[in-house]
């Protein structure tokens, strides 16, 4: 059966990165693309914004566009995947969301939608992201003593919202594996007289600039060795991708949320 896919935000960098990897796939139909209202990419065929003839018209109506979808792509902002969020339970179609930078009520929201229909929600699709975090767990556990942990990451320069959630995620798997909690013991940034590093700090680096789909690097660095675990994406195809093996994931799904770990049986 062939899944009929949505896609939010449409005209964006991701957007179409998406709606690429969609017509790529034989097992996926784009069954709508949507914008925001006062877009001026209403109204044409989202096949151009690709280079391609597809015959889906770009519309700003979440409800219109979800009738007879099987899967809902959000790469977006927080404040537009709230809002859409709603049409998706009401329509008890499945969400992929990769949009990063949500508060507490927001991640509340979509656990609670989770309860309803079933969500993908992850800061990275990224297959070989996804595999870091596994192997951060185990250098985090082994590394323990004596080695100091530095989150650096790289995004381009209309990237708002720093650090990177793939990056705050980086840092919980860490965390978690130390038994610590990263509100207490992450440092961001650092100018001045900042003094010696406080023992058990986890420190986070961020940089803007050009083009940089997305640079990670965990280093565990101690006295004469240095481990750095890092990922490189030189396109969103990667993110396109993974976003697609989860909505097949939740195909045979009813409900509950889901992150990627679960997406590529790493759990």
């Amino acid at each position: 059966m062939s899944l009929n896919v949505v896609i939010a935000g449409a005209s964006g960098r991701m957007g179409r990165a998406l709606m690429e990897a969609v017509a790529a796939a034989p097992d996926m139909r784009l069954a709508a693309a949507l914008e925001r209202p006062g877009s001026p990419y209403l109204g044409k065929d989202a096949g151009e914004l690709i280079g391609a003839h597809g015959g889906v018209a770009v519309s700003s109506d979440p409800a219109a566009a979800l009738q007879g979808a099987h899967a809902f792509i959000d790469f977006t902002r927080p404040e537009a995947t709230l809002r859409h969020i709603g049409h998706c339970v009401a329509a008890g179609v499945s969400l992929v969301i990769g949009t990063t930078g949500f508060d507490e009520a927001g991640k509340r929201a979509i656990a609670q939608a989770a309860e309803a229909v079933p969500v993908v929600f992850a800061p990275n699709m990224s297959v070989g992201v996804n595999l870091a975090f596994k192997l951060l767990d185990l250098a985090a556990r082994v590394l323990d003593e004596g080695f100091d942990i530095e989150i650096i990451e790289a995004h381009h320069r209309h990237k708002v919202d720093a650090p990177s959630g793939t990056a705050l995620a980086l840092g919980e798997v860490v965390a978690r594996a130390l038994g610590r909690d990263l509100k207490t013991h992450a440092v961001y940034g650092r100018e001045g007289v900042t003094g010696e590093r406080a023992p058990g700090t986890i420190g986070f680096a961020t940089v803007r600039g050009g083009d940089i789909v997305g640079d990670h690097t965990v280093m565990f660095a101690g006295i004469g060795e240095r481990v750095e675990i890092s990922h490189k994406a030189s396109s969103r195809a990667t993110f396109a991708l993974g976003a697609l093996r989860a909505a097949r994931f939740l195909a045979d799904k009813k409900r509950g949320l889901y992150d990627m770990q679960d997406v590529l049986g790493l759990r």
